[in-house]
């Protein structure tokens, strides 16, 4: 490491360009220009892939350097650069994984964009379905027996896809998972895209990239220090070929990736390699911190902080603490409404608001200061509050928790013919297209799958909590595209 340490970061490599005086003859069009254009984008050191900058879809030079920097600290078999964000490495890592037509189980509080995966390679999907937990209405981990049922009964499953964490910071078992996805010789991908942070402090849960996932793509972006768009993408085992996953890489990702991006990428490693002990020392004094003021909460609920906790959720496997999940269950506020009230009255901007939950993300770069204005802030909201406010409240689920019934697969459904169809009157009507609340980016239905009764009810509910509602064709929350009956019928 210590010769890694010495090796200019990509950064300066570019602010050394910028100031050689070459002349660009090259692309991009602004010519790093700035005294037209003025220093307020890094336009110095917006580059293509000229001599001495290597280039990413085929690296032989500096930016394969980069790359082995952070397989060797993360121990893995391969790392690779993404500046597409998450979506293109999961696109690409689900190609290299299976073959057109095969058969892929999913876990069904997956991000869309395995969805997308599913439709584009024609694969037939098999959802595992996580486990409920009640307390707060969200999705708890996937059970081991589960995923060893659903292989045992699909043998010919080509590849195993998890989120870990998830959104609210719930994670799996992942080396259990992957000892029974390799026990029957399939790869296991897990999207660890909120999970990037692991790798850098023991008081997180160990990364997928440690517990024999073959595939793990993580958000740099989401929870370190990073550029919107920055991600990796790891390799592990034998399972999956490195060279197709680069291959199917240089497909998904643009083929003129961001030199801003990937300085981005190299910075954020370099500064949490040689600083985030303590960086995440005082990350986790602030989360303490926090979680003990959040013990004052009367109504209030933040998930596995307070006087809530990990032995409270038999279905989490681990948590991650940087998650602050607020529950407004039975106090007679909604989701969204607690989020107004924390930007209008405290200048807060939460990540999300569905349902009764607004959801806090943290990192390594909040302040002492935004994370004690944070638990004022919940307490003052929390003072206002009263048992008898939420007596009558509803404590409807937002979140699917039973596996609608699926009648063919994603493409079939998409390249059949559709109808429009009144909401209200499509119960028993099979989707042609995907339903979703955003984020966390997960459909609540998927195009091939029956709309039910409680899917419709769920709708009403999630609009009623002030939490918009997508679908591909934005008919909602008056209309939705359903298959013609006809053509399920052959």
């Amino acid at each position: 490491m210590d010769n890694n340490k010495i090796q200019p970061s990509l950064l300066d490599k570019l602010k050394a360009h910028a100031a050689s005086g070459s002349i660009p003859m090259h692309m991009p069009g602004h010519k790093r220009n700035i005294a037209l254009l003025g220093t307020d984008l890094p336009y110095n050191i917006d580059i293509t892939e000229i001599e001495g900058f290597d280039n990413l879809h085929g690296a032989s030079g500096i930016l394969n350097e980069y790359m082995d920097e952070i397989a060797d600290f993360y121990g893995t078999k391969r790392s690779f650069y993404l500046v597409n964000g998450s979506t293109c490495g999961i696109l690409a890592g689900i190609r290299a994984a299976t073959k057109r037509g095969g058969k892929i189980a999913v876990a069904r509080n997956c991000h869309k964009s395995i969805y997308h995966a599913i439709e584009l390679f024609g694969l037939e999907s098999v959802y595992l379905m996580p486990e409920m937990d009640a307390s707060f209405g969200i999705h708890g981990g996937i059970s081991t027996a589960s995923i060893a049922d659903t292989l045992t009964k699909h043998p010919d499953t080509q590849l195993v896809v998890l989120t870990s964490p998830t959104y609210e910071g719930v994670v799996n078992d992942i080396a259990a998972i992957a000892a029974i996805c390799h026990g029957h010789g399939i790869p296991l991908m897990v999207d660890e895209a909120h999970g990037s942070h692991f790798n850098y402090s023991e008081h997180f849960p160990t990364s997928a990239t440690a517990l024999g996932a073959d595939i793990v793509i993580q958000s740099l972006h989401k929870t370190l220090p990073a550029l919107t768009m920055t991600s990796l993408a790891h390799l592990n085992g034998s399972l999956i070929r490195q060279e197709e996953m680069s291959r199917q890489l240089a497909i998904f990702e643009s083929s003129s990736p961001s030199y801003v991006l990937m300085a981005s990428i190299d910075r954020c490693f370099r500064l949490l390699r040689d600083e985030g002990e303590q960086l995440f020392e005082n990350y986790n004094q602030r989360l303490t911190d926090f979680s003990k003021k959040m013990k004052q909460l009367q109504y209030l609920k933040v998930l596995c902080h307070g006087d809530d906790s990990l032995d409270a959720h038999k279905t989490f496997f681990a948590f991650d603490q940087g998650k602050i999940l607020i529950s407004a269950q039975g106090t007679g506020l909604t989701g969204q409404e607690l989020s107004e009230t924390l930007r209008n009255d405290h200048h807060i901007e939460m990540e999300m608001a569905y349902g009764d939950h607004a959801l806090a993300m943290t990192s390594v770069c909040d302040t002492d200061a935004a994370m004690a204005t944070l638990a004022d802030a919940l307490l003052a909201i929390d003072s206002t509050l009263d048992s008898e406010a939420g007596e009558n409240a509803s404590n409807d689920v937002t979140l699917i928790f039973a596996l609608p019934e699926k009648q063919c697969e994603i493409w079939q459904a998409l390249e059949s013919e559709k109808a429009v169809c009144p909401l209200d009157q499509a119960e028993g009507q099979t989707a042609a297209e995907s339903v979703w609340a955003y984020p966390p980016g997960i459909p609540l239905l998927v195009p091939g799958e029956r709309i039910n009764d409680g899917f419709i009810r769920q709708i009403h509910t999630l609009l009623e909590k002030g939490t918009k509602v997508y679908s591909d064709a934005d008919g909602l929350p008056k209309n939705i595209r359903i298959m013609q009956q006809e053509i399920l019928a052959h």
